[in-house]
């Protein structure tokens, strides 16, 4: 399935645009053929051993990148925390999911991490940590399309209609089709 495909190309290289194009593509695709628990009928996504996630950093002169995987034990333990966090979101404890987030953030401060952890916050309507982890995880990657669509939605609660519909139009550049963001801002409009 290309969906587990994406997501397994981003444990190898988490900066290939086209993946997290991909990965947003099919999950909305998903939504829609399958509903909210179209994650329960995917096949497991396969944990790419850190071994070969550090096999591709090629050694530059640059700086290293922001979103480049840091290397070592705490990543490892930052990515199983995180896998254990997904696994009680689908079990539908995202309380106890909260948790497990926080503390892979602890360890290595990752896009996904945030917009998780953000979903999460959203469903237990603490809508102002949802915002604070978009905000965290577009300052990571700046035009990810789940941040941008879940701070809206939390600003939308907030009744921060401006800021939130400034979100949506920022996702709308780089997604115009993207039905839930065109759904969401009509329901801005109208608000």
């Amino acid at each position: 399935m290309a969906y587990v495909d994406y997501k397994t190309a981003l444990q190898v290289d988490c900066s290939i645009q086209a993946a997290h194009d991909g990965v947003n593509r099919m999950t909305k695709a998903l939504l829609e053929k399958d509903g909210v628990n179209w994650r329960q009928k995917l096949p497991p996504i396969p944990t790419v051993p850190i071994s070969a996630q550090m096999r591709w950093s090629v050694p530059s002169a640059e700086a290293p990148r922001a979103n480049a995987p840091p290397s070592g034990a705490g990543t490892e333990r930052a990515q199983t925390l995180k896998e254990e966090g997904n696994e009680l979101v689908k079990k539908g404890n995202h309380k106890k999911a909260v948790e497990k987030y926080s503390e892979s953030l602890k360890l290595r401060q990752e896009c996904a991490t945030y917009t998780n952890r953000a979903l999460c916050y959203l469903t237990l309507k603490q809508y102002k940590e949802a915002v604070q982890d978009c905000t965290e995880a577009l300052r990571l990657d700046p035009k990810n399309v789940k941040a941008l669509y879940r701070r809206a939605q939390a600003l939308k609660e907030l009744k921060d209609y401006r800021s939130s519909i400034a979100d949506i139009k920022s996702l709308l550049k780089t997604e115009p089709k993207n039905t839930a963001a065109l759904r969401l801002l009509q329901e801005l409009n109208r608000a």
